[in-house]
């Protein structure tokens, strides 16, 4: 197959990970190592393909053992991976309930899993595929983002009342292209259609241009702050990493180089190291 061919058929799998709805996803796979019934749950992760690892091994699909979340590669150091150097018997007990492509609205259904999973620890990142439509006028309206979020937040209480729940800040998808719209490579393959509500026409200084990444900007912000108080209502259970995440300075060292979008090995490491900070579990 020519190479130009082989390259086009990655992107396309990117773009469809990027357009999935996270209500559609099939089922989660199996883990390898299967709790006995009636073992503690361990960890879920719930949320996008930030979580899932995708593009992380050099391929654009999901590899989830190198999710800052649940992974068990050895490259990243995950919330898992950390858990486990504690207690061993939560070998196995890693459950990745996210999908690519997958918006607030999928977090109820997840959670449902992660219920079912008896999870003890949930992580929860999610709001970049919201941001992340065609257009500016498609992205999620704040009051909905809201809504859906606390919809899935309620399924845990309820479910895992006990559970330990982290929330985390969604990335500054701004700054990536801050870092990125003067690198010819990452120019290349954003005009192919990643994330066009912010990274269509990336060299532009237009200023219809201009005013829709500021919108994007602005609505990520606003995604944030709604996460903050969706935890503060939930509960003493739940904690925020306080924008750890957020404030990451990405560059494009910590992404893979098929999307320039999704981080990397090392961006998924980065992440993991932050948010463990902050999850109340660091000691």
């Amino acid at each position: 197959m020519p190479r130009r061919w082989v390259t086009a058929v990655a992107f396309l799998l990117a773009l469809v990970a990027l357009a999935c709805e996270g209500g559609g996803e099939a089922r989660p796979r199996p883990t390898r190592d299967t709790p006995p019934p009636g073992a503690p749950g361990g960890i879920a992760a719930l949320g996008d393909s930030i979580s899932t690892g995708f593009g992380s091994c050099l391929v654009l699909t999901s590899c989830q053992r190198n999710s800052w979340s649940t992974g068990n590669g050895l490259r990243v150091d995950s919330h898992y991976r950390r858990l486990l150097d504690r207690d061993p018997s939560l070998r196995g007990r890693a459950h990745n309930h996210a999908r690519p492509g997958a918006r607030a609205a999928s977090l109820a259904g997840q959670a449902e899993r992660a219920v079912r999973d008896r999870a003890d620890y949930v992580t929860v990142l999610i709001g970049a595929n919201d941001v992340c439509r065609g257009g500016v006028e498609v992205m999620t309206p704040v009051a909905q983002f809201r809504a859906e979020v606390d919809r899935g937040l309620r399924v845990l209480r309820t479910g895992r009342p006990k559970a330990r729940v982290l929330v985390v800040s969604i990335p500054d998808l701004y700054r990536l292209w801050e870092v990125g719209h003067t690198d010819e490579r990452a120019v290349r393959v954003w005009r192919r259609g990643v994330c066009p509500a912010l990274l269509a026409n990336p060299t532009s200084t237009d200023p219809l241009d201009r005013a829709r990444r500021a919108t994007v900007r602005e609505r990520v912000a606003d995604y944030n702050a709604e996460l903050v108080a969706a935890c503060r209502t939930y509960g003493a259970r739940c904690r925020h990493d306080g924008g750890a995440l957020h404030r990451v300075r990405f560059d494009l060292d910590l992404v893979n180089p098929l999307d320039w979008f999704h981080p990397n090995a090392a961006g998924q490491d980065r992440i993991a190291e932050v948010t463990w900070r902050s999850s109340g579990l660091a000691g």
